[in-house]
């Protein structure tokens, strides 16, 4: 029988990259720290825009397209597979697993496109069935802490938004003990949080991004991103949770890095597909929603404090 860490986290994501850009310093400073990490990925992100030109060939072909005809193995997806491998190498996290195996779940697409309609997609997966896939996890790794998105998914992408409910459903069925026993035996998550950027720390990074876009030959990206861009913005009153990663900023920045296809880093921003640069955050941010908070003290994020806010993610729970 395997003896695992004292402390163990459990993240669920919905495609490669974003959990890098949500929470790799969190999980680069606890695996360092000896926590074990396990991340969840529900899909490959097959659907995802390709940045750089040499590869641009894996894009999915917008053409083939057709409920009927549902698309094949994805050239993309694999390279994605690869690069969320290179990517927790980088921040020192050795369990990394597909949702329900690899392909068993697809890339839906944005909100509203035809791929949130094709057999497979994540989007049309039964809740309940996937939960099942995260259950077996649950009760084979007996997490103190989930992270997961909010029910809006952070930015309202239908992969995101599933991921949300198949979490939150998963540790509610992992913790009956009427429910599948053959995936093992019942387990109660302590605390659930949700990823969140509180909206002065958005607000302040953007601020600097337009800075240095308007210094001559400072711009880093095409553009700024505006505050409606950045996924998770919440009122600063709502953070209960603070982790100052600064120390994993490097670890975090190269498993950004692997995402080639999908980010682009340069210095202390960051940019997706649409080349719109947006602040590169090592202190992370998260909301208890459920579970007993830790005792708060005053957590500083460079210049700003955050008084009576959590720096553990496991603070009040039994190890």
């Amino acid at each position: 029988m395997t003896v695992l860490p004292a402390r163990r986290l459990l993240l669920v994501h919905a495609h490669p990259d974003d959990e890098s850009i949500n929470n790799g310093a969190t999980m680069a400073a606890y695996a360092s720290a000896g926590a074990h990490v396990t991340l969840v990925t529900c899909t490959l992100g097959e659907e995802g825009e390709v940045i750089p030109a040499d590869l641009a060939h894996l894009a999915a072909d917008p053409a083939a397209v057709d409920a009927r005809n549902p698309r094949p193995a994805s050239a993309l997806g694999a390279h994605r597979a690869s690069e969320l491998t290179a990517a927790m190498a980088a921040l020192g996290v050795s369990d990394h697993r597909l949702l329900g195996g690899a392909g068993r779940y697809r890339d839906s697409g944005m909100m509203g496109m035809p791929h949130n309609r094709l057999p497979g997609a994540f989007w049309q997966a039964d809740t309940d069935e996937a939960a099942a896939h995260l259950v077996e996890v649950v009760r084979e790794v007996r997490p103190q802490v989930l992270v997961t998105y909010d029910p809006h998914g952070g930015y309202g992408h239908p992969d995101h938004i599933k991921a949300h409910r198949v979490a939150m459903r998963a540790a509610e069925l992992a913790a009956e003990r009427g429910f599948r026993r053959d995936l093992g035996d019942p387990h109660e998550i302590g605390k659930i949080y949700w990823n969140c950027v509180p909206r002065s720390v958005a607000e302040l990074g953007l601020a600097r991004a337009h800075k240095l876009a308007d210094t001559p030959g400072g711009a880093p990206f095409a553009g700024t991103a505006a505050l409606a861009d950045l996924p998770g913005v919440v009122d600063d009153d709502e953070v209960t949770t603070v982790i100052d990663g600064s120390a994993h900023a490097a670890a975090k920045a190269a498993a950004m890095r692997a995402h080639a296809t999908q980010i682009t880093v340069r210095g202390d921003f960051f940019a997706l597909s649409n080349d719109l640069g947006q602040p590169l955050l090592t202190t992370e941010f998260y909301r208890l929603v459920q579970g007993r908070r830790g005792p708060g003290r005053a957590v500083a994020d460079g210049d700003t404090a955050w008084p009576g806010r959590e720096d553990d993610l496991f603070a009040g729970v039994a190890t």
